[in-house]
């Protein structure tokens, strides 16, 4: 499995509907990625081959998403996507934590390991 494109409906049905929920609840069974990104975006273009890696490295463990800022502006705005790359990490239990900026890999997976699936050793 690799990155999955989501979209605001998706995002309502998946992960979390903002119009109609106040606190926080991930419906998803998994720990989640969402990378928000754009095409012309340069350090974008250099985070998603590894996203595609820990897509596949992690590939029962967890979900790792991409959203279009400018193709889902609903979804930018939501989150107040201000820079790109933007990545949020949301846990199975407790808040999401955003992170900015093109990350390296080995940042990412420690993350993974320590916040999203600290469990697997």
């Amino acid at each position: 499995m690799t990155t999955v494109k989501l979209t605001a409906e998706k995002f309502k049905t998946e992960i979390f509907d903002y119009t109609s929920e106040k606190e926080w609840k991930f419906k998803g069974s998994i720990p989640a990625i969402i990378d928000f990104y754009a095409d012309w975006c340069g350090p974008c273009k250099m985070v998603a081959p590894i996203l595609d890696e820990l897509a596949l490295e992690y590939k029962n463990e967890l979900i790792i998403y991409k959203v279009d800022t400018e193709v889902e502006q609903e979804l930018s705005s939501v989150f107040r996507i201000m820079s790109i790359p933007s990545i949020l990490f949301i846990p199975k239990e407790g808040q999401p934590m955003m992170q900015k900026g093109a990350l390296p890999k080995q940042i990412l997976k420690k993350i993974i390991d320590e916040e999203l699936v600290p469990y697997q050793a």
